[in-house]
C-alpha cells in the first residue's frame, strides 16, 4: 500500500509539506495552512519530488533552500483512486488526516498551484 506523509517546516515561511507516493518517489505539494478539519481547501503548491526515504526525515535543514527545522505531523497509507493530469483523487488512512481527497490544478491557476481539499 502507497503511503502519505506531511512533514510540518518551520523555514521562513511556516508551511506543511503534503507527500504522496507514486512510481516510487514522493510527489510533492507545499501547504502554507496547516490542512485540518472536516471540510477545508488549501493551497497547495507543488515542489520536486522527494526519494522515498524522506518519507521519515525529522530534524533541521540546516543551509540553502528549506533551512529550518521539519517534523514528521502525520503519516499513514494512502489509496489512489484516480490519478490524472490536473486532478487526483485519494484516500488517507493517517492519525489526523483520514477520508477522501482531491488535489485539483484549475486551468487559471499558475502551472504549479493547485487546490487540497476535504
Amino acid at each position: 500500500m502507497p503511503i502519505f506523509v506531511v512533514q510540518k517546516h518551520k523555514a521562513t515561511h511556516l508551511h506543511y509539506d503534503f507527500r504522496i507516493e507514486k512510481d516510487g518517489v514522493l510527489k510533492s505539494w507545499a501547504v502554507p495552512k496547516e490542512p485540518l478539519g472536516k471540510h477545508f481547501k488549501r493551497l497547495a503548491i507543488e515542489v520536486e519530488d522527494h526519494e522515498l526515504d524522506y518519507a521519515n526525515f525529522e530534524g533541521e535543514i540546516e543551509e540553502g533552500y528549506g533551512k529550518g527545522t521539519v517534523e514528521i505531523w502525520d503519516k499513514g497509507d494512502v489509496k489512489i483512486k484516480d490519478w490524472g493530469e490536473d486532478k487526483i483523487e485519494f484516500e488517507l488512512n493517517g492519525k489526523k488526516l483520514n477520508g477522501k481527497f482531491i488535489l485539483i490544478h484549475p486551468k487559471k491557476f499558475k502551472e504549479n498551484e493547485w487546490l487540497l481539499i476535504k
